[in-house]
């Protein structure tokens, strides 16, 4: 299984579409993480982007996320990979909760955009 989690210095990024790059955690069977990958984010917004195509060609089946749109979440659905909103913190922490079933989706999305496609979102939601 791939994890991928929108990363900016080493913490979820709270835009998926706006990240730095993406982390991406291979893990076992047994829930161990075995690997450790970066993958530098598309320019744009992600629901417009290929970045689910790629994520999908790279074995990703889990994105833990900040918040995305609802075009994001409807593509990275479409290519097989389960989206958990809300996440928040070290990306390692964050999907080593998720392996140990401390990850919900939080079903809060970002539904505001401003003239030119930029995102505005006034939620945060904390993972612990």
């Amino acid at each position: 299984m791939k994890i991928a989690v929108p990363t900016r210095e080493n913490v979820v990024d709270d835009h998926f579409g706006h990240c730095a790059y993406y982390t991406l955690f291979t893990v076992d069977d047994d829930k161990n993480i075995t690997n450790i990958e970066t993958l530098p984010s598309p320019q744009g917004c992600g629901c417009k982007s290929n970045i689910a195509s790629v994520l999908k060609e790279k074995g990703v089946t889990v994105m833990l996320a900040g918040s995305m749109g609802d075009g994001a979440l409807k593509v990275l659905s479409d290519q097989g990979i389960k989206v958990f909103r809300g996440c928040k913190g070290d990306v390692r922490k964050i999907a080593e909760g998720y392996l140990k079933g401390f990850i919900l989706d939080s079903g809060i999305g970002c539904h505001h955009h401003h003239e030119g496609g930029e995102h505005q979102c006034s939620h945060h939601k904390e993972v612990d």
